[in-house]
This record gives C-alpha cells, sequence and structure tokens, in this order.
C-alpha cells in the first residue's frame, strides 16, 4: 500500500485507507458532494468524493476501511484526494495496524519507566494514590496505554499520552534536582498525573476524537475530579496535600485562556507547566519536521509557533 506520507501532489492513488470521518456538504452551487478524513498509521488526509452519486461510489460508512481510486491534488497548501471510485473493504484485504499511528517506543519498556518513577516517590499517600491508579486499576492502565495525548498538534497516536507523561516526568525530575526550593515528591505525583483526564477525554483509537464529558469537561476538570476521588480513598489522606495535587493539574496549562481554570501559584505548577509546554512544542516540531521528510528548508508559517519555521542547517 502506498502510506499517506508517501503521497505527492499529481499521483494516482488506488490502495485501502480507514475512512476517520464523513460528512456530507454542499458546494455553494447546491451540489451534493462528500468530504471524508481517510487515515493510516502515518497519518491523515483530507478527501472529496464531487459526485456521490457517480457510479463506481459504493456505500459506506465513517471507521469503515475503503479501497479508493483517486488523484492528489493540493488545495490551500495542503494535499487532499480526488477520489473517483470507492468501496468498503473486507477485512481480510487488510490489516488494522497499518491504520492506527503508535508510538515508536515498547508499551513494556515505557510502563517499566513509569513505575520507577512511581516508585521514587516516598511520601505515603502520594505513592499510595499512584499505586492505586497505575499498579492495581487494570483497566485505566490498558486505556492510558492505548490512548493518545491530543487528537491532534502532539503525540496523537497509540501510547502518545505515556509517551508524553514520561517525557514530563522526566524534565520535572530535572528540575527537582536543579531547584531545592521543589517539592519531589509532590512534582513528579502531578506530573504522572496531570493528563490522566485525557484517557475520558478521548476517545479511543481509531476514532481519537473528544468525547461528550470531554466537551463539556475538558481533561482538566476531569483528571482534578479523578485525583479528588481517588484521594478519598485513601484513609487520612491530607487535605492540604490534596488541594495542593490537584491545584497543580488546574494549573498546569498555566494561562486561563489556555484552559487552565487557575493560573499557577506553587513552584511545582510553574514546574510542571513548564515542562508540559516544554515537551508538547518540542514534539510538535519533531513532528512538523519529520512530515516533510527533509525535503527543504523553510517549512512555511505554522499558526502554534506564529512563526515561518526553517530546519537547522548542517555545521
Amino acid at each position: 500500500m502506498r502510506y499517506i506520507n508517501e503521497l505527492h501532489e499529481g499521483d494516482r492513488v488506488n490502495g485501502i485507507y480507514l475512512c476517520k470521518q464523513k460528512q456530507s456538504a454542499m458546494t455553494k452551487n447546491g451540489k451534493p458532494y462528500e468530504n471524508l478524513i481517510l487515515q493510516d498509521k502515518t497519518g491523515v488526509i483530507d478527501g472529496k468524493i464531487w459526485d456521490p452519486n457517480s457510479n463506481g461510489i459504493d456505500d459506506f460508512d465513517g471507521l469503515d476501511y475503503i479501497e479508493i481510486i483517486g488523484d492528489v491534488t493540493s488545495f490551500a497548501g495542503a494535499m487532499q484526494l480526488n477520489i473517483k471510485r470507492v468501496r468498503r473493504a473486507f477485512p481480510e484485504e487488510y490489516d488494522p495496524a497499518d491504520y492506527l499511528p503508535v508510538s515508536e517506543n515498547s508499551t513494556d519498556d515505557m510502563y517499566h519507566q513509569l513505575v520507577s518513577m512511581i516508585d521514587s516517590v516516598k511520601n505515603t499517600y502520594l505513592s499510595a494514590l499512584l499505586h492505586k491508579l497505575f499498579v492495581e486499576d487494570k483497566d485505566f492502565l490498558k486505556s492510558f496505554e492505548e490512548h493518545s495525548a491530543a487528537k491532534t498538534v502532539h503525540h496523537g497516536f497509540i501510547g502518545g499520552l505515556m509517551e508524553h507523561t514520561l517525557s514530563v516526568t522526566r524534565l520535572c525530575d530535572y528540575m527537582a534536582g536543579a531547584y531545592p526550593v521543589i517539592k519531589r515528591d509532590l512534582l513528579i505525583t502531578a506530573a504522572l498525573l496531570h493528563d490522566v483526564g485525557k484517557t475520558r477525554e478521548l476517545s479511543s483509537f481509531p476514532l481519537n476524537d473528544y468525547t461528550d464529558e470531554g466537551q463539556l469537561l475538558g481533561h482538566i476538570v476531569i483528571g482534578a475530579q479523578m485525583i479528588h476521588d481517588l484521594a478519598k480513598e485513601i484513609p487520612g489522606f491530607p487535605v492540604d496535600l490534596e488541594n495542593q495535587l490537584v491545584h497543580c493539574i488546574l494549573a498546569h496549562h498555566g494561562e486561563l485562556e489556555y484552559g487552565s481554570p487557575k493560573k499557577p501559584a506553587l513552584v511545582e505548577a510553574v514546574a510542571l507547566n513548564l515542562a508540559d509546554n516544554t515537551d508538547a512544542r518540542m514534539e510538535t516540531l519533531t513532528e512538523v519536521f519529520a512530515a516533510d521528510k527533509g525535503k527543504k528548508e523553510w517549512l512555511g508559517f505554522n499558526r502554534i509557533f506564529d512563526s515561518n519555521l526553517r530546519r537547522t542547517g548542517d555545521m
């Protein structure tokens, strides 16, 4: 099969892809057409069926695996597929593993690293809370291992949530060693827990989209609720410690306009915000450069960074 990251403008495509989304629409002239988002493990691409009632366009739904014939075109600087023929594929014709983006890091290795970080937390209450969620709750752990860290932007793949969480925790571990003012146990616990709400904010793959709970509450509030409920299950969990931990979760996006209900008031909350933003930004750049595959130095304007990005030249 031709993976999406191998496609170029002008290519004729004949292959099977996951139809992640299908939506009917109308042109300005009132003519019906279909908007598709097609996915494989390398990424997604927009697709258009301009004549959905023509011969060769069979019936299918979102989340079906479909065989398409079409041409790669460009619109507003982004590639899309102009689809001429489509049919629903049979199960024996595809391997689902080819269509779901997966972390390059081993889940088992990442989990061992996560447990090592948990075991380094000495505070009795914080340790108990972490073990209750990440070790004892097998249903949560399965969801945590399989979830992405975002629908788009960064770590949008299976295992992305665990990969991002470990990266943030490692950055926090460094800061806790470099700045004695930080209470390490609190910061490491907050880092490990900061995005647990994403297991309920986002649905599992292949959909990887916002749930009703995610749309209404968001992962920050969901995570704060989860931690509050867990703390209540641990006898004698100090109220002040719970409040400090929950504050770190509520403030980890740093600014109200970025979705945090509170701005950081604790040094640990400041450190967590910096670590979270650092990993998210660096992974975003990594994915932007990887998608370009080294074809050009200047990659164009990026709205996240509000800058025209350039690949670093040889030194």
